[in-house]
């Protein structure tokens, strides 16, 4: 019998940009790790304990691989190895500190990147906090003592550990009750259940994905931005006078993002055991061109946002209904391209937005009895149309840290509440096309897209600023050295392998997404310094002498943006 609810999908996207500076082999942030054993890890905890549960977790195949060597890194450390090519995770070996007050200070400093809901929990870390503040300069870094050090340390793994590690594990217990002064045998018990986590990250999502509970889609290897590989023009389909980079094209832009497409799907594989039959473009970004692309790689499904559809809708000549139930059933639905197999389906941002930005500032309970209201004002308002769907999708690790206890009590409750609902259904966009196609019925046509992403339904995130065309120019010019490498036959084998995965992490968007005055200082300066590194590691991999112009930066932060920057509204 047809199930008639109204289907509703999660699309949970997880990914952290390559944090791993290859010049020196460390990695410069510690966010991967961080968010592993907090948000993925409670992430899967939600679906393990509500059967009923269905959503989309979207990875990225460079955030899958930087989990893998961070877990084998860890692994190797605890059998008397190398230490993490983390600093901040190095302080839980027995390793001594180092002696140097510049990276003593850069060690203090990442111990205070914490939100007030992760320091203000536990009175000793909020103590160890404002002591270390008053010693978080170069003049007075040399009163920072080894214990307090590691005891901020220790404080700050601790509150970064998942809801569902905190309420589970007797370890995290027996050290939150020591309080101080915590022992080498503390900092490596510690350790271990970090390694722990680490490496069950995968193998839970694949399990859930076996058992049916979720489906697990992907985005292009290095999350670039597809639309800007294939054609610069695309940044003007949204912002027409938007400046454009002083190269006119990406070189070769097409097979990079084939390329990129297709090692998304070996990586994916290799991992999962299956093929993906979903793709998240980077940032929901998409065209005309980039749509074909993925249709080309031969998924089922892509999603992005419902501002790129009602863009695509009229620079396709489709008037949008001004009435609210009419306008619904016209965007909840699936559309395709003439000539694509591929469905395009498109996340409601109201609602997407409401869990990224505004729940975490309500209890719980009242932040999902509201959200399951929205939704069964949308389902009366769109019943009886047989080619429903609505779609939420949004950050799977950035919203969380600025809920209580890590959204633990919201998506408790909104899960429970929606596997047993009389009239709305979790459901994965991969069951949703299944179902149409057996009932033969085809998507709502779209015979033009208009470029765009799910940030404002433009491009401009990542194209149009002085800052980041200078970053584009950049990795031009180092894709035309690439480009004459290998034309020459300088490169071959091993070494072209590594050079193009090299280009590979230069192209990734998280680059020109921090590039901007409107972004934090310290993540500018950050993401600006890890980038240049980033081209200067692809030209030592062609044997050619880094530019100069590398040693120069991009781009100056300024701005105090909502939520830290890492996340922004539709």
């Amino acid at each position: 019998m047809t199930d008639v609810r109204l289907p509703v999908v999660f699309l949970w996207h997880m990914h952290q940009p390559p944090y791993r500076d290859a010049l020196s082999g460390r990695y410069i942030l510690p966010w991967t790790y961080l968010h592993a054993i907090k948000d993925y890890t409670d992430m899967a905890a939600h679906l393990e304990a509500q059967p009923g549960a269905r959503v989309v977790v979207n990875f990225t195949p460079v955030l899958i691989e930087q989990l893998e060597e961070l877990d084998a890194r860890v692994c190797e450390s605890l059998a008397g190895g190398r230490a993490p090519p983390d600093a901040l995770l190095a302080t839980l070996t027995e390793r001594p500190l180092p002696a140097d007050g510049a990276e003593r200070l850069t060690l203090l400093r990442a111990c205070l990147k914490a939100g007030p809901h992760l320091v203000e929990r536990y009175p000793p870390f909020r103590q160890l906090a404002a002591i270390a503040a008053t010693v978080s300069e170069p003049e007075v870094i040399g009163y920072a003592s080894d214990s307090l050090l590691h005891d901020l340390s220790v404080w700050y793994h601790l509150a970064w550990l998942g809801e569902s590690v905190r309420r589970s594990d007797a370890r995290v217990a027996a050290l939150v009750a020591r309080e101080r002064g915590f022992s080498a045998a503390d900092r490596r018990m510690l350790l271990e259940l970090i390694g722990e986590l680490l490496s069950g990250i995968l193998p839970r999502y694949r399990r859930l994905a076996d058992e049916g509970r979720c489906e697990l889609a992907v985005s292009p290897y290095s999350h670039p931005i597809l639309p800007l590989l294939l054609d610069f023009g695309a940044a003007r389909e949204s912002e027409p006078h938007a400046p454009l980079p002083e190269h006119a094209a990406y070189p070769g832009g097409a097979q990079r993002a084939a390329w990129h497409m297709d090692e998304a799907v070996r990586c994916f594989e290799r991992v999962f055991g299956r093929r993906p039959r979903g793709c998240w473009p980077s940032e929901g970004a998409i065209s005309n061109a980039a749509v074909r692309a993925i249709d080309a790689a031969d998924f089922d499904w892509f999603a992005t946002s419902a501002s790129v559809l009602r863009g695509s809708l009229e620079k396709s000549g489709v008037v949008i209904a001004e009435e609210e139930e009419a306008q619904e059933r016209q965007l909840n639905r699936a559309h395709g391209m003439p000539g694509c197999r591929v469905a395009g389906f498109f996340r409601q941002e109201m609602l997407s937005d409401l869990i990224g930005f505004t729940y975490s500032k309500w209890h719980g309970d009242d932040a999902a009895a509201h959200f399951i209201g929205e939704l069964e004002g949308i389902e009366a308002r769109t019943r009886g149309e047989p080619e429903r769907v609505l779609l939420v999708a949004l950050d799977g690790e950035n919203a969380w840290e600025h809920y209580p206890f890590n959204g633990h009590y919201f998506l408790s409750a909104l899960y429970a509440t929606l596997a047993e609902h009389p009239a709305l259904r979790m459901a994965t966009l991969s069951e949703v096309v299944d179902e149409q196609r057996a009932a033969q019925r085809v998507p709502a046509s779209l015979p033009q897209v208009r470029a765009g992403s799910w940030v404002y339904g433009t491009l401009s995130t990542w194209m149009g600023d002085a800052n980041k065309n200078r970053g584009w120019d950049l990795l031009c010019e180092a894709k035309l050295a690439f480009d004459e490498a290998v034309a020459s036959g300088r490169l071959a084998g091993s070494a072209l392998d590594r050079a193009t995965r090299q280009l590979a992490a230069c192209e990734a968007s998280d680059w020109f997404w921090w590039f901007g005055d409107y972004n934090p200082a310290g993540a500018v300066r950050d993401f600006d310094e890890l980038y240049r590194h980033q081209l200067a590691s692809l030209y030592r991999a062609l044997d050619i002498v880094p530019p100069a112009v590398l040693e120069e930066p991009i781009s100056i932060g300024r701005g105090d943006p909502e939520g830290g920057g890492a996340m922004r509204r539709a």
